[in-house]
């Protein structure tokens, strides 16, 4: 059977009394049990340590990455740092230099104070990035597609060597979101998404996943991590998640779709000093990217000369909307350099795009008449 159809079946809990179809929101925060905490057959006890809804989004997920297991959480940020908590060191952390600010901040404040070396390198140059990993090496985290210059990882081949020498490999996947790629089949531990953006898909929800090749100590120490810490997903929000996924495999094909005809606009206009999507042939790991993705992702990012040039730009657009997030039905642009936490580290010219599903010629006539 297709994943597509896995997609819509994953998850689902017909109820036995009224034969329902379409997912419920079960909202109670505790479960009955016996005198000596004897559990019900549904296993929930207090909804910090699990309910229906989540449950049901993990199991959806776990087929969608191809994964054994995995654990939601309230948000993106709340996952890694999950994944971060249940790292064993001393040792050395390896993260690529592009990667989502908040990744590199937790990582140089929490992760250094508990006595790991975290080094930021060009995971984008594989040679060079295997030269980095050694024994000592505890986790290698990718971002790829990262943000926001959508470089592009060779996810197999760090992966291979990394795991040789029992180096954990986690992956940020969600610029590409499941559909485009999927790490886990190319030799990564865990995967990390952003629920909020393309699984959601509709800029009304928040929330976070890890999806784990095993159910090994490291997958339950996040879950661990999770129940101590309160970060699980609430019930709506994971019904949210789990509706947006239903749907995820024919919205992305058309952010793809727009996402490629935008970027092929930019590449062409004068005014554009440099377009980032892995698609194009000029970006410099497009064929790592052809080989490793289905699609190129719906993130376009490109650069004007000055930051003045690119707020200029931000500030004439009609359709598209400065606002931060990406993979919702409508297209984003934003300034990256001035939504970043400090200190920011994108090129002060630099435009990200989340190009929505409206229809790609009316995106780029209204890039066409603000870069005019």
């Amino acid at each position: 059977m297709h994943r597509d159809t896995h997609l819509i079946h994953a998850g689902v809990r017909f109820d036995a009394q009224t034969g329902e179809v379409a997912d419920s929101i079960r909202l109670s925060t505790t479960f009955r049990h016996g005198p000596a905490a004897e559990r019900l057959p549904g296993g929930f006890e207090y909804q910090r340590e699990g309910h229906a809804n989540t449950q049901d989004l993990e199991q959806a997920l776990t087929v969608a990455e191809g994964g054994s297991t995995a654990v939601a959480f309230s948000s993106g940020m709340a996952a890694i740092a999950a994944a971060f908590a249940a790292l064993r060191g001393p040792g050395k952390v390896i993260l690529p230099r592009d990667v989502y600010n908040g990744t590199r901040i937790m990582a140089r404040e929490f992760l250094v104070e508990r006595g790991f070396e975290v080094v930021e390198t060009d995971c984008f140059n594989t040679e060079g990035c295997l030269e980095l990993l050694d024994t000592n090496t505890r986790l290698l985290w990718l971002e790829t597609p990262s943000n926001p210059r959508l470089m592009v990882s060779d996810i197999a081949a760090l992966a291979a060597r990394a795991r040789a020498l029992g180096i954990l490999v986690a992956v940020d996947n969600t610029f590409a979101s499941p559909i485009v790629q999927q790490p886990l089949r190319l030799g990564a531990n865990v995967v990390m998404h952003s629920l909020t953006k393309y699984v959601g898909g509709h800029s009304d929800v928040m929330g976070g996943a890890l999806v784990f090749a095993a159910n090994d100590e490291f997958a339950k120490r996040t879950e661990h991590h999770r129940h101590l810490h309160g970060a699980h997903l609430a019930p709506f929000n994971a019904w949210l998640c789990l509706r947006g996924l239903r749907t995820l495999h024919v919205r992305v094909a058309r952010h793809v779709e727009n996402a490629g005809k935008v970027a092929a606009f930019l590449a062409q206009h004068p005014k554009v000093a440099v377009v980032h999507y892995p698609g194009l042939a000029s970006h410099p790991q497009h064929a790592v990217a052809a080989k490793q993705m289905n699609g190129f992702g719906g993130m376009v990012s490109f650069e004007m000369p000055s930051r003045e040039q690119a707020l200029d730009v931000a500030s004439k657009v009609k359709l598209f909307v400065n606002a931060t997030s990406l993979g919702g039905v409508e297209s984003l642009i934003e300034h990256r350099e001035s939504t970043e936490l400090s200190p920011p580290k994108s090129p002060p010219g630099l435009l990200r795009l989340s190009v929505g599903l409206e229809h790609a010629d009316d995106l780029i006539a209204d890039l066409e008449q603000a870069l005019r």
